[in-house]
């Protein structure tokens, strides 16, 4: 059962990607191409509530009234390094988003997320932020981003993944109670280094070839 939280985007197109990025045969080239892909449908799902007003044009008829996105333009913060590979998908929909990157890693001992790199754009209160992580594991590195994002002022907050744990879920849910996790998919649990299984391996590995290493 989804916690009240989360929504599941189970759309056939999202899925049909999501287990070529699954399969380990896929090559890095491939692999960021379907991110892409699956990005954009992605982004169409979760602005669905953007803010809009009316907005009058001409046609090569008539006047008419249509709308038009209003208020302060959306964020999209990645959280580095994997979570750049949302953002070309997301730009190819809403070119003029702005983007911040927060820089975290994972201890390999604790687990636990250590930031070394934070960049975000002017006035978040007024914005629209989206969180983008394709994986959301222990959720350590979603909930320090989730805090650096609020520390510099957001209250309009959604978190986006690919994957997410059971256990991931949980640790956002209770840090974060009010921001909304959309993710394509909630896998089975973790391994004992902390990887989702049956999972995708390291995202940024297999977005950036820097490691065969799938688990």
């Amino acid at each position: 059962m989804l916690s009240p939280n989360t929504k599941l985007i189970s759309h056939p197109l999202i899925q049909h990607k999501l287990t070529l990025m699954r399969d380990k045969a896929t090559s890095s080239a491939s692999f960021r191409q379907l991110l892409r892909e699956i990005s954009l449908l992605l982004g169409y799902e979760i602005t669905r509530d953007l803010d809009v007003a009316p907005h009058t044009i001409e046609t090569p008829l008539e006047t008419m009234q249509g709308v038009q996105l209003a208020g302060k333009k959306l964020c999209l913060v990645s959280v580095l390094r994997a979570g750049n590979g949302f953002l070309d998908g997301f730009l190819d929909l809403l070119p003029s988003a702005r983007v911040g990157c927060i820089g975290v890693y994972r201890d390999a001992d604790t687990l636990q997320a250590i930031e070394y790199y934070t960049k975000l754009p002017e006035r978040l209160q007024e914005r629209p932020v989206i969180v983008v992580d394709p994986m959301l594991a222990t959720g350590n590195s979603a909930v320090a981003a989730l805090d650096i994002v609020k520390k510099y002022g957001a209250i309009r907050i959604k978190f986006l993944c690919l994957l997410a744990s059971p256990e991931g879920i949980k640790s956002v849910s209770v840090a974060h109670p009010d921001v909304q996790i959309y993710t394509a998919a909630i896998d089975r649990e973790l391994n004992n280094h902390g990887y989702i299984l049956p999972g995708l391996g390291d995202a940024g590995d297999r977005l950036f070839g820097t490691s065969k290493r799938s688990e």
